[in-house]
């Protein structure tokens, strides 16, 4: 019997109060039966089988929230119930008839059987159901025997190749649940990639598989043995890395989860430049923080590196938290170049691991000593604050003392 959140039955009972049939079916079940921490799971899709329309699921589904109708053109109504996104889904046969994500024509049928329904989905493990009045698992296509046998095989051929998106999705699967990719779809998948369906998908989806890949990964390398061996990024041919280090910064403990996407993309780019950094980031994301965090990691990432191969002072490392997180950068000295912690624990000792030191002297510092605000403020502050990383003051009295002895030569 499959576990689903008690939450969800009230929406079942008043659907079934109108003769629907009720399927959970795809990811949520898959990783029920892995086992895989399902309490995190808060993804669930939904089959909603014998209801005649699509407006008429959206009236009923709308007693229990807002419904987003985004996807109406695929029969799926999506509503948010507390922490679960929920999407409900009209059984439907899908048909390619143009290039991209869109380019289908669709038609729901609700006495379409589940066996039928299913030749859509895209792997046997994620075309499992559970009929939540039978508590029957429905598996037409074999999909547990795959997960045993630790097996990814496509549904069918001829639903698959609609969509381009899951040759990375075939790729991100096999290193998150650290299954073999099928024979039948690894040609299936080189084929396409051959045939420059990729091309197809807006940069934003085939990132979104890409992160997938590197965040949901105990084992990322797998995934990226299989980019190497399928040449299904163009651009990632000209990164060159050991695979593996993505595997030990996975297993680092890294509780954010944009910090560990920082980090795994400036481990991948470790041994570009600044500019080839930034076109390759440019290439997955138009994000500007995503784009700029890694840079500067990567950039800062030799003078780290020197400086933990000598006795550095205090003054480089404060220097150093001016431009990164040292903490973050620390976590690539180690999975990169195996150093020790002498620059992790002498920044944890000056309490600029996350932040650069806090600026003793500012503006309103200058303006009760009778400067007037002017664009000299900026080279006195700079100033200030080059002495206070070198130690010539430590306190806000002494800070005062410093500007009352410098601050006439500092603003000729």
């Amino acid at each position: 019997m499959i576990k689903y959140p008690n939450d969800l039955n009230i929406i079942f009972d008043r659907l079934r109060e109108h003769n629907a049939t009720i399927i959970i079916v795809g990811g949520y079940i898959r990783d029920f039966l892995l086992d895989a921490n399902i309490q995190d799971s808060k993804d669930i899709d939904i089959e909603i089988y014998n209801i005649s329309s699509y407006e008429k699921l959206q009236n009923i589904l709308k007693e229990f929230g807002e419904v987003n109708n985004v996807g109406k053109s695929f029969g799926v109504c999506k509503l948010c119930l507390e922490t679960l996104d929920l999407d409900f889904t009209l059984p439907r046969i899908d048909s390619k008839i143009a290039s991209g994500h869109k380019g289908f024509d669709v038609k729901v049928l609700k006495d379409l059987n589940f066996k039928e329904a299913s030749k859509r989905r895209d792997f046997t493990i994620n075309a499992i159901g559970y009929n939540i009045a039978t508590k029957e698992i429905l598996d037409p296509h074999n999909g547990i025997a795959d997960l045993k046998k630790k097996n990814l095989k496509m549904v069918d051929a001829k639903t698959f190749v609609q969509d381009p998106l899951r040759v990375l999705r075939a790729i991100q699967f096999c290193a998150r649940f650290e299954l073999k990719m099928d024979k039948e779809l690894f040609l299936q998948c080189s084929k396409m990639i051959k045939q420059d369906m990729l091309l197809e998908l807006p940069k934003e989806r085939v990132y979104g598989e890409i992160k997938k890949l590197l965040l949901k990964s105990n084992k990322p390398s797998i995934g990226f043995e299989l980019l190497n061996e399928l040449q299904a990024l163009e651009y990632f041919s000209k990164i060159s890395f050991n695979f593996l280090s993505l595997d030990a910064l996975a297993k680092e403990n890294i509780t954010k989860i944009k910090t560990k996407e920082i980090l795994m993309l400036a481990l991948i780019c470790y041994k570009l430049n600044q500019e080839q950094t930034q076109d390759f980031i440019s290439n997955l994301s138009n994000e500007k923080e995503l784009a700029f965090r890694v840079t500067t990691l990567v950039v800062n990432l030799p003078i780290a590196l020197k400086l933990s191969k000598k006795d550095f002072s205090d003054y480089e490392l404060y220097k150093l938290a001016t431009h990164i997180n040292i903490e973050e950068i620390n976590i690539l000295l180690k999975v990169i170049y195996g150093v020790d912690k002498k620059i992790f624990m002498r920044a944890k000792e000056l309490n600029i691991l996350n932040h650069k030191l806090p600026n003793i002297i500012k503006g309103r510092d200058l303006i009760v000593l009778g400067l007037k605000e002017s664009k000299n403020f900026k080279t006195i502050l700079d100033a200030a604050y080059e002495a206070q990383m070198h130690n010539e003051f430590n306190s806000h009295e002494n800070a005062k003392e410093w500007l009352l002895a410098n601050y006439i030569r500092l603003s000729v």
